[in-house]
């Protein structure tokens, strides 16, 4: 493999066309859905994945074009069962520092004691979203982006679909609390190819979060079934999203 570029060409205005229509199919869907108005503070979920690193340059390449300002900011839980590398904690740093984004890491208990020895993706889910939630809350900040993209959605949809009876999924903007927090997807129409592309091109400090059901759970296992379903159909992805009929913003 190639030597990857530096992310920072990236931020001085040299962009390839693919990555361009990367960052501007990012911003047609926080167009179509209001995701960010002027004046915002956008609190980013960094995983550290390859996911929330592209949405974090999308949404700082983004702002530079914009006659809009907001607010970037951005949180990764480290889990204290399993840290990341020190180095990886200071690279890290650099990248959001570099994008313009305030950022802290959050030392947390992967398994509290709450969940009594139990664990599984949603308890996961729901401790790191407690955490982003309540941090929020304290700051005043309304708005979480994540980084979930179209893959995500379809691979959502089909496991409530098949194993709940509900056609439902996550949503471009999804209210909680009667609106207090409101979390919003602004890649919820990329392909997540078009991200692995980004993160094979460009040096982004990724650093894949460890989770002991990554190679097991029932997104994994529905991965190669979206990709026998869109052999048949290269739109099928965009099908399921259409599907839901989300609604836009005017």
């Amino acid at each position: 493999m190639s030597e990857k570029l530096p992310y920072q060409t990236l931020l001085e205005g040299d962009l390839p066309l693919w990555v361009m229509r990367f960052v501007k199919a990012t911003g047609r869907a926080i167009n179509r859905y209001s995701m960010i108005r002027d004046g915002d503070t956008v609190l980013l979920s960094a995983s550290g994945g390859k996911d929330s690193l592209a949405l974090a340059l999308a949404l700082s390449l983004r702002k530079k074009w914009l006659p809009i300002d907001y607010e970037l900011k951005a949180v990764m839980i480290n889990w204290k069962e399993h840290p990341i590398p020190e180095e990886y904690r200071e690279k890290l740093v650099m990248f959001f520092t570099d994008l313009g984004y305030t950022f802290h890491i959050f030392d947390e208990e992967q398994y509290p004691s709450s969940f009594g020895g139990e664990f599984n993706c949603y308890l996961c889910s729901r401790n790191r979203r407690r955490i982003l939630f309540d941090w929020a809350d304290k700051e005043g900040i309304v708005k979480i982006a994540m980084g979930h993209h179209l893959d995500d959605l379809v691979e959502t949809s089909l496991m409530n679909l098949c194993f709940r009876g509900a056609f439902e999924t996550m949503k471009p903007v999804q209210p909680f609390f009667n609106g207090k927090i409101q979390v919003i997807r602004p890649m919820i129409e990329i392909h997540e190819r078009q991200i692995q592309r980004l993160s094979e091109k460009y040096d982004l400090p990724v650093i894949k979060p460890v989770c002991p059901h990554d190679q097991t759970n029932i997104r994994s296992q529905l991965k190669p079934i979206v990709k026998s379903l869109v052999r048949i159909d290269p739109l099928t992805r965009e099908h399921i999203y259409k599907a839901h009929h989300f609604e836009e913003s005017v």
